[in-house]
């Protein structure tokens, strides 16, 4: 008789967040959770994502609600995209391939970043449903394009090219307890493995056996000729990066191309002029500036700039299905979420990454309920109140 893991019992994000803590060595949960320098950004996406309010309205049908979506010219079952996270293979065991199959079965799509262990043609055909490749941008762009180049050939249905990490974070967490980028495991790191057995044998000792190595870089195509010193300078990002690399990015490469990590409504236009066929405002879920704006607060804007000529997508702070409608609310297509699925691999693989997505399902067709909403058309921004909106009813009524 089959059991139920303690994190397809969770009842919430946040819930699945704790088990996630409890079975990852402490390095390894403050690398996924934490953000850049003092968490600002981090707690502020959340912040803001709070400060916005829904205004209900009562007695109308809702006995049949329907939350799905359309991305380039496919329905989906929620307005949620699985975004790009490098320390999936180090979460849970070929946990890239778990994602994609837990986004499959509910029917969003999944994006496959470079840095993580499987190779994108396994996650390809044996993740199924609709996947999107990001590449990391390296000083080497030959190597980057040839990596784009791969991913057309695996068959990736769109192409995510993130322009706000061309800068290193500065994590002093990481700093402090010896992670390094590449990720590499450290003696002192021994002490957090023993604590930590659940993980231990069920992630690490599982490459060890299988893989007789720990999580590397299998879609990075680094020269074989080169030394270890040399190979540490070729892993750096590209910062000369200008416009001129997405039009590049754009002539080789036939499908969706969704332009990621944009603050400013300007941004959006060029990448939008630059042939991107959707962009994602964003703020690294807090990795890039500190003092970074939250996602949620730039997004109307965004979508005022671009006047529907592209999807507009949002990412940031984003742990309850009443986030997802505010955002929807406010224009956005659809919402990546990264940390939220993470926190369900890193509790209960497949199956707990399988139960972030259904917590949020439900939560959303329940706000839709709550809301008098039986679709995501019937969203808008009279259903918001914001903090604007608070002050200027209190002036109103002096």
């Amino acid at each position: 008789m089959a059991t139920t893991s303690a994190a397809e019992r969770a009842v919430d994000i946040n819930h699945l967040r704790e088990l996630a803590q409890k079975r990852l060595p402490v390095a390894l949960f403050d690398n996924l959770d934490n953000g850049n320098e003092d968490d600002v950004a981090v707690r502020h996406n959340g912040e803001a994502l709070r400060a916005l309010k829904l205004v209900h309205r009562v007695l109308r049908d809702t006995s049949r609600r329907d939350a799905s979506a359309s991305l380039f010219g496919k329905r989906h079952g929620l307005p949620l995209v699985i975004a790009p996270t490098g320390v999936t293979s180090w979460i849970s065991y070929r946990g890239e391939v778990a994602l994609a199959r837990a986004a499959a079965t509910a029917n969003i799509p999944f994006v496959l970043t470079s840095t993580t262990n499987t190779p994108m043609e396994t996650v390809r055909k044996e993740g199924g449903g609709t996947q999107w490749y990001q590449p990391v941008v390296w000083q080497d762009t030959r190597a980057t394009l040839e990596e784009i180049d791969r991913a057309r050939r695996a068959g990736f249905d769109g192409l995510v090219l993130s322009v706000d990490t061309t800068i290193g974070f500065n994590q002093p967490r990481d700093k402090r307890r010896g992670l390094t980028f590449p990720m590499k495991f450290r003696p002192s790191h021994l002490i957090e493995a023993v604590h930590h057995p659940r993980w231990t044998f069920g992630t690490a000792c599982r490459y060890l056996l299988t893989e007789r190595r720990l999580p590397g870089f299998a879609n990075v195509t680094v020269p074989s000729a080169l030394t270890p010193a040399e190979r540490k300078r070729f892993l750096v990002r590209d910062d000369s990066l200008t416009w001129d690399f997405l039009r590049r990015v754009r002539d080789s490469w036939p499908h969706a191309l969704i332009v990621k990590g944009l603050l400013h409504p300007d941004d959006a236009l060029s990448a939008a002029d630059a042939g991107a066929d959707a962009v994602v405002v964003s703020n690294h879920g807090g990795r890039t500036i500190d003092a970074a704006p939250a996602p949620i607060e730039l997004l109307p804007e965004v979508v005022a700039a671009v006047g529907g000529r592209v999807p507009v997508l949002v990412d940031g702070g984003f742990t309850r299905g009443s986030d997802v409608l505010k955002a929807v609310a406010l224009g956005a297509d659809a919402v990546m979420i990264g940390r939220a699925t993470l926190y369900g691999l890193a509790a209960g693989g497949e199956l707990g990454a399988q139960r972030a997505l259904t917590i949020l399902r439900e939560e959303v067709e329940r706000t839709m309920g709550a809301l008098g909403l039986t679709r995501l058309s019937e969203l808008g921004r009279d259903v918001l109140l914001t903090p604007g909106d608070l002050a200027s009813l209190l002036v109103a009524a002096r």
